[in-house]
């Protein structure tokens, strides 16, 4: 029944709108199978367009609904994403939307909720007219958002913001253990999946459509995995520094889920160790390197503290910091609802902390890696500005004729590009052998 998928994507929207939870943890088996991709797609539109569907509700709405009934608010949400975006019929999203307040124990909010969306079915070009005067609901972000990207990009800003409001496609990344991305990319022509090499990352492909990862030739053997184009830009960085040192001692600090650590392990016969304060998110990063077939010592550690070290230096070390996401919103779009202003100082300070702890890691003539998937200069350029001013030993060693992205200080900003990359930022430091 549709009155099922759009009551248990009204449930699971509740803590993103109310601003207690995420999509991290996002079931969707929670629905019958044929139902899943609708569920995702509600899920996830709703929290990409929330600007524009909170500004149209409050126009539906006579009242606010009390804070008991978030329920019913993220399924009238759920009720105008469809009519506005989905290729659903009106009558079905009007219908079993507001049918679906009954599975909520509020067969009260029936009569409303077909009240409201009757009323957007007949109105919505005026509506939307009238409410997207406002650049933050035109934008589809929040004002506080639109101006910090306004202030780090002048000239980019609309266009990050515009990115951002789609989906990010789907990317892969082939294990040169098994295949080269040529090879590979015939494997998927002959399962009727197009798809086209990428730019800048030597091991990736983009679909032209997503697909269930089970369909993927060779994925449950560890052939592929998914991993944004500039995610695997982290391995070619690192690449040169520790390719000529066979059983070089390597950390991935943050590491969680284990992209840029398994990357690392199908390239080059290291020593890997990694480290997340996360024992769930840790938990996943052992599966990935079981999927895959590769081998690293884990560890449930702080990268601030030192309680997790067995005092041994490491060669190199890639720290992908704790960032504010700026850079992959289109892939988090609840980020649009959950993150704050007052966020960003605080996770540069936490930055920082990272990198002069990290640092005293590190062996003379060692490399450290720095990554974010943020766009924010505070967190990329600034933050590795303020690093190098109080560090003495550090270097910047960003590699010449790099054909991606565009300087940021010592390092490299890419931004998202619509169908293509992820925003992200990095800077390679190399310590003075002393």
């Amino acid at each position: 029944m549709g009155d099922c998928v759009r009551a248990a994507a009204a449930r699971a929207l509740v803590p993103v709108i109310t601003g207690k939870g995420s999509l991290a943890a996002l079931d969707d088996h929670q629905v019958v199978a044929r139902d899943r991709a609708l569920f995702k797609a509600m899920c996830y539109g709703v929290c990409r367009t929330l600007p524009r569907l909170e500004a149209l509700t409050t126009k539906l709405l006579e009242k606010p609904f009390k804070a008991r009934d978030a329920d019913v608010q993220a399924l009238l949400l759920v009720g105008a994403f469809q009519l506005l975006y989905l290729r659903i019929p009106a009558h079905a999203a009007v219908g079993e939307t507001a049918g679906a307040a009954r599975l909520l124990g509020k067969a009260w909010a029936t009569r409303v909720l077909n009240g409201c969306l009757r009323r957007l079915q007949r109105e919505s070009e005026s509506l939307e007219a009238e409410v997207d005067k406002d650049p933050a609901v035109a934008l589809l972000h929040p004002g506080w958002w639109l101006k910090a990207l306004r202030k780090a990009w002048p000239d980019d800003w609309r266009t990050i913001a515009e990115a951002n409001n789609q989906p990010g496609p789907m990317t892969l990344r082939v294990n040169r253990r098994h295949n080269d991305r040529e090879s590979y990319l015939d494997l998927l022509d002959g399962a009727g999946i197009s798809a086209r090499l990428c730019s800048h990352a030597p091991d990736a492909l983009t679909l032209d459509h997503a697909q269930d990862v089970d369909s993927l030739p060779g994925f449950s053997q560890g052939h592929v995995s998914v991993q944004d184009e500039s995610a695997q830009l982290a391995a070619v960085l690192l690449g040169p520094v520790i390719a000529p040192r066979p059983g070089a001692r390597v950390l991935d600090a943050c590491c969680a889920p284990g992209g840029k650590t398994a990357h690392l392990l199908e390239l080059f016969d290291i020593d890997m160790h990694a480290i997340d304060s996360d024992a769930a998110r840790l938990a996943r990063v052992e599966d990935t390197l079981t999927r895959l077939g590769l081998s690293a010592t884990l560890a449930q550690g702080d990268a601030t503290e030192r309680d997790w070290w067995d005092g041994t230096p490491f060669d190199a070390i890639l720290l992908d910091a704790p960032c504010s996401g700026s850079g992959v919103i289109r892939r988090h779009p609840d980020i649009k609802r959950l993150r704050r202003a007052s966020d960003i100082p605080r996770l540069a300070e936490l930055q920082a902390r990272l990198l002069d702890n990290l640092w005293s890691l590190l062996k003379p003539g060692g490399t450290l890696l720095y990554a974010t998937c943020s766009v924010l200069p505070q967190e990329n350029s600034e933050q590795i500005d303020a690093f190098l001013a109080r560090t003495p030993d550090a270097a910047a060693q960003m590699p010449s004729g790099i054909g991606w992205g565009r300087e940021a200080g010592v390092g490299r900003q890419l931004l998202p590009v619509e169908d293509s990359h992820d925003g992200f930022f990095y800077a390679r430091l190399s310590k003075a052998k002393g």
